[in-house]
């Protein structure tokens, strides 16, 4: 897609400033016209964007830039290998029960986050965690992605519960 059929919206202040920008970049991409994409600039890969944004009808392209420095094309109809669902691995094809849980309800961040890299810190690989948030830890998500775990997530009415499988140990 041509960069002029794009819109462009740049988080990186916003997340390097602690604020969430999920509501914006919601926003831009309820305002965009038929045909045009959203050309989102960020300091992580937003994983948990591909799968919201997919359920919309847009696919991705990811590109980083830089050390914390990505691009992301959000794009209109995309086929559907592109807009799968990223999250790794599926607690119902044979992940074990969780080993420990967490609740992170009333914990300010970065609370929730320090407690569940902690936790999985205890576990051995392929032991899981299960987690309790009240909202969606998008900051934990690139973190569990660079140690090699892997995360389901289901918002519930009660919170934003995680099922977070250890990865192996680096070699």
């Amino acid at each position: 897609m041509a960069t002029e059929e794009m819109v462009t919206l740049d988080v990186r202040e916003d997340l390097r400033n602690g604020r969430e920008p999920l509501r914006r970049i919601l926003a831009a991409v309820d305002a965009l016209a038929p045909g045009q994409g959203l050309r989102l600039l960020t300091t992580f890969e937003p994983l948990p964007l591909y799968r919201l944004l997919g359920g919309r009808g847009l696919g991705h392209e990811a590109r980083r830039l830089g050390v914390a420095d990505w691009e992301v094309r959000f794009f209109p109809d995309a086929p559907a290998e592109a807009t799968a669902p990223v999250a790794q691995g599926d607690p119902a094809s044979g992940w074990p029960a969780p080993a420990m849980h967490l609740d992170n309800r009333g914990l300010e961040p970065p609370e929730p986050m320090m407690r569940i890299l902690e936790a999985l810190e205890t576990l051995a690989p392929g032991e899981v965690l299960a987690a309790v948030n009240e909202r969606e830890p998008v900051f934990l998500f690139p973190e569990l992605a660079a140690r090699g775990h892997a995360v389901t997530v289901e918002r519930r009415d009660d919170g934003v519960h995680l099922t977070i499988r250890r990865g192996a140990d680096p070699a």
